[in-house]
């Protein structure tokens, strides 16, 4: 009888460090920012899997290989429908972690101002951070407004968006290596920015969007979001967490994957 008690505290022991350890893992969804595609998210996904977390990378619609065209999606929504329903799908007692790249920060606060409860914390990685205040477009407009059509550098915005390949090595990539610089080339589709829809959108709300915990993640030699902007929208709408990295351009994800992984895993430690 005594060695039965020891075999069921021990069970007991047993089961609960196998829950905890489970508890412990979280889900990582990325998304990417415009005109790329989960394929963007190819260093830190293993990254993030190597310390024993579940990472989901998503194409949005009509980005890597979903095979949507960018002329048949006509709203943000219609866009990131692809999160849309990966939230759904997921069970009322899960929590994923949201980590948004560039234009993926209004994505993100679409599934925020949606599924608030079932998010733990979203991370904006040198992106778009919108508020509650003002309509979902307005950071977008402001931003249009800081530039001049030579900081485009030939690149279209007009009806859809493409970067070109000046844009992309000066302005997107200029402290990536030259392979990503040649992979983003290769797998570029069109985008759009759907400043029409998000202007006639209602604003996000304090009690969806608003509720979530945010972390934002400044890239300091951003040349196309620039730290002065970032600064701005973190000014503008304060999130809970301010990370800085230097030396990185646009894309942290290429240019310092490792370091933008503990960044994300340092965020979770602390608002697990």
């Amino acid at each position: 009888m005594y060695e039965n008690g020891i075999s069921f505290i021990i069970s007991l022991l047993i089961c609960g460090c196998v829950k905890s350890e489970e508890m412990m893992k979280q889900h990582f969804v990325l998304v990417h920012g415009s005109c790329l595609g989960a394929w963007c998210w190819y260093k830190v996904k293993p990254l993030l899997e190597a310390s024993g977390h579940r990472v989901t990378a998503l194409d949005l619609a009509a980005c890597g290989i979903d095979t949507r065209s960018i002329t048949d999606i006509s709203t943000c929504e219609q866009y990131s429908e692809p999160l849309i329903q990966l939230m759904t799908s997921l069970p009322n007692d899960e929590k994923v972690v949201l980590v948004g790249h560039s234009y993926g920060g209004l994505t993100l606060a679409i599934a925020m101002d949606k599924f608030p409860d079932k998010i733990s914390v979203s991370v904006f990685v040198t992106s778009f951070m919108p508020d509650t205040k003002n309509s979902p477009s307005f950071v977008l407009e402001k931003f249009a407004s800081t530039m001049t059509p030579e900081d485009w550098m030939g690149s279209e915005l007009e009806p859809y968006v493409v970067f070109s390949a000046e844009f992309t090595k000066h302005r997107l990539l200029q402290l990536s290596p030259i392979e990503d610089h040649e992979l983003r080339l290769l797998l570029k589709r069109p985008g759009s920015l759907f400043l029409n829809d998000l202007s006639r959108m209602k604003n996000f709300s304090e009690k969806g969007y608003g509720s979530v915990p945010r972390a934002y993640i400044v890239s300091k030699d951003d040349h196309t979001i620039s730290e002065e902007y970032q600064r701005w929208m973190i000014d503008n709408y304060p999130p809970n967490l301010v990370i800085e990295m230097e030396g990185t351009d646009h894309l942290p994800l290429f240019c310092k994957p490792q370091l933008l992984s503990d960044h994300l895993l340092a965020i979770v430690d602390k608002f697990s």
